[in-house]
């Protein structure tokens, strides 16, 4: 009787678990992200500042959901913080603290290169936040983005896109993304991916469940 209801929860959850071997465009996944931003030395009262690059430690959530054959929805969010020094030459130092944070939502389009890669297409919105000791300044931005997402083997997949973003924080900006997730059960994987843009780079890793 054990088996035999063993076998059946079995049979009922295995149509919504992608196998090891498969591109799924539905998942959820969370974990580490750090968002990091270059900065130029500015002038105050003239004096130069030398201000550190910011490296916002925290985390990130983010997911999918295909719709159809072909079209699939894709969000997510990522923040963290850091404690940024600053050393003005003849004055002295000190340190503020900025939270760094971003949203993404877009529309993906898949097709089928062979059994294996997929040509990828996106449209997506990105809202970001960095506030300084309290002020609060944010930015709106739009993204397209084209590449290949395919299986390196049956437990291992990755992807590189390019794109170009334009709108108040990235001034028509050409970046690329590239990750990657080792699949250690058809459900389970671990995910890492890397974003550069000009002077930004956000980087996430984390567990990811697809189905």
């Amino acid at each position: 009787m054990h088996k035999q209801l063993g076998l059946a929860l079995a049979l009922a959850v295995a149509p919504l678990a992608a196998s090891a071997g498969e591109i799924s465009y539905s998942y959820i996944e969370g974990g580490y992200a750090q968002l990091n931003q270059k900065l130029p030395d500015v002038a105050v009262d003239g004096d130069l500042a030398r201000i550190d690059d910011i490296e916002a430690g925290g985390f990130f959530i983010a997911g999918s959901a295909e719709l159809g054959e072909s079209f699939h929805l894709f969000g997510g969010y990522k923040s963290g913080s850091d404690d940024v020094g600053v050393t003005i030459l003849g004055i002295g130092g000190g340190s503020a603290d900025v939270d760094m944070s971003q949203l993404n939502l877009g529309l993906g389009y898949h097709h089928g290169l062979s059994e294996r890669a997929d040509l990828l297409t996106e449209i997506s919105y990105l809202g970001t936040e960095v506030d300084v000791e309290g002020e609060n300044n944010e930015g709106d931005d739009a993204r397209l983005a084209i590449g290949v997402r395919g299986l390196l083997a049956d437990s291992l997949e990755g992807w590189i896109k390019g794109h170009y973003t334009d709108g108040d924080v990235y001034d028509g900006e050409f970046g690329a993304t590239v990750g990657a997730q080792y699949k250690f059960s058809p459900a389970w994987g671990i995910s890492g991916e890397a974003e550069l843009v000009d002077d930004t780079s956000l980087f996430t890793v984390g567990l990811r469940a697809s189905f």
